[in-house]
């Protein structure tokens, strides 16, 4: 008394969650500028040993920002009369504070 015995229409397969259903460029595509099996180009001569820091350029910048934020500060300072020059002088100042303290953690750097 029971329905006829029919097959159950196919369903297709559902990708696991989190997973797509196949890969948009291929198994060993990592990513944009990848080549081959490693996500990222392999460095190539004597990159690890002779590796070049921007500390030196890095020092330079430093120097210039102290010495014309407090020039700035002092030119500031001097010429205050109310009309934000003050704040103005505090800015260049922290600038500066900045700046050597920069130079001390590249000096730091640089020794080691």
């Amino acid at each position: 008394m029971g329905a006829p015995d029919r097959p159950e229409p196919e369903r297709p397969e559902r990708p696991e969650p989190g997973r797509r259903e196949r890969e948009p460029y291929g198994p060993d595509w990592h990513g944009p500028g990848s080549h081959g099996p490693y996500p990222h180009e392999q460095p190539r001569g004597s990159e690890p040993l002779n590796a070049r820091s921007p500390l030196l350029l890095r020092a330079i910048l430093s120097g210039i920002a102290l010495v014309v934020s407090v020039a700035a500060a002092i030119v500031f300072a001097v010429a205050a009369r109310g009309d934000g020059s003050a704040a103005a002088a505090g800015i260049c100042a922290a600038v500066a504070v900045v700046a050597a303290i920069d130079l001390v953690v590249i000096a730091r750097r640089a020794r080691t």
